[in-house]
């Protein structure tokens, strides 16, 4: 297979995984932990927020001037993850494409998510598929900011034009036009150069 790009790049959340139950779960603990009302599954402004951003963006949404905040964080940094693994579900075809993709596309993550990510590709046997990984602890300035995407142009040693982004929300089409790379919406109807509903599309894209 011949491709037209160089690389594609994917976010994690809603895109490589259904993660919204994990975390929920995650912040569920949060919440409970420091006595605050449950999270409301039909608050959809907070749900977006906990699916979509950084966890420091998320825990100063929840705790922002309130005095325990630093406490919060410490507890939230030491949850264990592996305990929510089980709540994730890998999105339909995403294995196969990679291995389509593999060995003619540089595969890289670009995510909000910080300490989790490794845990992640390792536990479902996705590391092999992916020559670069940026978290938000990787980064100073997380999605919607392009710096994640732009230090992954830089690690290839790629123009903007030579790589996909593919994302799902709002924050992810802000990134991918402020790098100025070409944007794939997944399962979502968001501004982009392309919209898929299903991993294996991702394949016909790059080798048109």
């Amino acid at each position: 297979m011949t491709s037209r790009y160089r690389a594609v790049i994917y976010d994690c959340d809603g895109v490589m995984f259904d993660s919204f139950d994990a975390n929920f779960q995650f912040y569920a603990r949060i919440m409970a932990r420091f006595g605050r009302p449950p999270l409301d599954r039909n608050d959809g402004e907070t749900m977006r927020i906990l699916h979509s951003y950084s966890n420091r963006d998320v825990m100063e949404y929840f705790f922002g001037g309130d005095p325990c905040l630093p406490v919060a964080i410490n507890f939230a940094g030491s949850i264990d993850y592996r305990e929510l693994v089980p709540y994730m579900r890998m999105e339909p075809g995403f294995r196969e494409t990679l291995e389509e993709l593999s060995g003619t596309t540089r595969l890289a993550v670009c995510t909000n998510r910080s300490t989790s990510m490794d845990l992640l590709l390792e536990d479902f046997d996705l590391s092999r598929y992916f020559s670069c990984v940026m978290t938000a602890s990787r980064v100073t300035n997380p999605k919607p900011h392009p710096e994640p995407l732009l230090k992954i142009l830089e690690h290839y040693g790629i123009d903007a034009n030579e790589a996909l982004f593919v994302g799902d929300s709002i924050l992810d089409s802000q990134a991918a036009a402020a790098a100025h790379v070409p944007f794939v919406a997944y399962k979502a109807d968001l501004p982009s150069l392309h919209s898929i509903g299903h991993h294996a599309e991702i394949i016909d894209i790059v080798t048109r």
